[in-house]
């Protein structure tokens, strides 16, 4: 399924990621899945638009003398700071045992070459004296462990608990048990952010008509089955309520069953019915919903689903609609359980001040992490967009 076209609002919030994350465009395009040019393309456009909006209102000359400025300071401040720490060497004839223990206790607030240029001593005389001891095998490779588990941890924000790391590191050829993941992050004392629990509103349209709609995630015995062989056909969504200091963001999404991929989303100051609906407008014009097939779309029974509007939306896209019962938190627990990764792992972290910043950072969180970085159960341990890419892959290679 070739993706067709991108929805004005998601070239948008593209663009904005790029200019408030000041991401190289190349970073930005691998981590929203969308062709280096085509990206930059937006943003060479927004650009032109809006040539007041770079750099603070400084050009190219003036920025740069004001960052060489900040750098000249920065230095002039360094020296006085190290002048005061060592002048008691400076005041007499310090010996050599002195002066290198000196650097020694300070080689983690200033740089070694740069002390021993101070103070006038060779910095391979300071490293003979230093002759460190080579840490034994098993010392080597932990702390090649705590550098691949920080720097996972770090690339994902503090959002990546012990399993999550544990399975990226194994997806990049890393052998580690879980458990030594587990050790490295409490010696660490690394934690995956995970605050307050949440609370979901349906809003239920009594008036609507929806005798028709039956429940298409129940196996031939009745039980819940949440579950798809192929991408792009069974699909359930939800939205819900995140707020910041401007008021209100109401979010829609459009789940794959398949791999857990959120596929279609929409973050708005609305909760029309035409939110749910763009979300599965960007799923369709983004292919990844495959009409070769039954399509079943599942949800809740918020009146947004339930109207006539969205009714009539799905049933001239071929898309069958699917629906739990009312007050059952079983029948749509896969859409709900996003929204709490969402809230714990990234929104609930700090306030937003406008509607902009959030969706913008929504919209990093679920392209950039969630659908390509974060492992999914749903997905095999794997991220999302990597289980759907190995099985198109598969998929080609049978065919031809």
């Amino acid at each position: 399924m070739d993706r067709k076209k991108y929805t004005p609002q998601f070239k948008a919030d593209a663009v904005e990621l790029v200019i408030t994350s000041k991401r190289p465009i190349a970073q930005c395009a691998v981590d929203l899945g969308i062709n280096e040019g085509t990206l930059g393309n937006w943003v060479r456009a927004w650009r032109e638009e809006h040539p007041e909006d770079e750099t603070e209102g400084r050009g190219p000359v003036e920025w740069a003398k004001y960052q060489a400025l900040q750098a000249e300071n920065a230095e002039l401040k360094r020296e006085i700071e190290f002048l005061g720490k060592s002048q008691r060497l400076l005041r007499r004839e310090a010996t050599v045992t002195e002066v290198f223990s000196f650097i020694a206790a300070e080689k983690a607030n200033y740089p070694v070459a740069w002390m021993c240029a101070k103070l006038r001593v060779s910095r391979a005389s300071f490293y003979r004296w230093v002759k460190p001891s080579l840490p034994s095998p098993r010392r080597q490779r932990h702390e090649m462990l705590t550098g691949h588990v920080t720097r996972v941890y770090d690339a994902a924000r503090g959002k990546a608990g012990r399993d999550q790391i544990w399975r990226i590191l194994r997806g990049e050829g890393i052998t580690v048990a879980a458990g030594t993941v587990g050790a490295i992050m409490r010696e660490l004392g690394l934690k995956a952010v995970r605050v307050r629990a949440w609370k979901k509103t349906t809003v239920a349209d009594p008036a609507a008509r929806t005798a028709h709609i039956r429940n298409h995630m129940l196996d031939a015995f009745g039980n819940r089955q949440f579950t798809a062989d192929v991408p792009g056909q069974r699909l359930c969504g939800d939205l819900t309520y995140l707020r910041t200091d401007e008021g209100w963001l109401y979010l829609a999404t459009v789940i794959d069953l398949f791999n857990g991929e959120i596929i279609g989303w929409r973050a708005d100051t609305h909760m029309r019915t035409s939110l749910v609906i763009d979300a599965l407008v960007m799923a369709r014009d983004h292919g990844r919903v495959d009409t070769s097939g039954e399509v079943v779309f599942h949800s809740d029974r918020g009146a947004q689903y339930t109207s006539g509007e969205f009714q009539g939306w799905c049933a001239n896209n071929g898309i069958t609609q699917s629906m739990g019962e009312v007050g059952v938190c079983w029948d749509n627990a896969v859409a709900e359980s996003f929204f709490s990764h969402l809230k714990t792992e990234m929104f609930y972290q700090r306030s937003w001040r406008t509607c902009l910043h959030a969706r913008t950072a929504i919209m990093d969180y679920i392209e950039s992490w969630y659908n390509r970085r974060r492992p999914h159960a749903r997905a095999g341990g794997i991220p999302p967009v990597a289980a759907r890419i190995a099985y198109e892959t598969r998929d080609q290679s049978l065919a031809a």
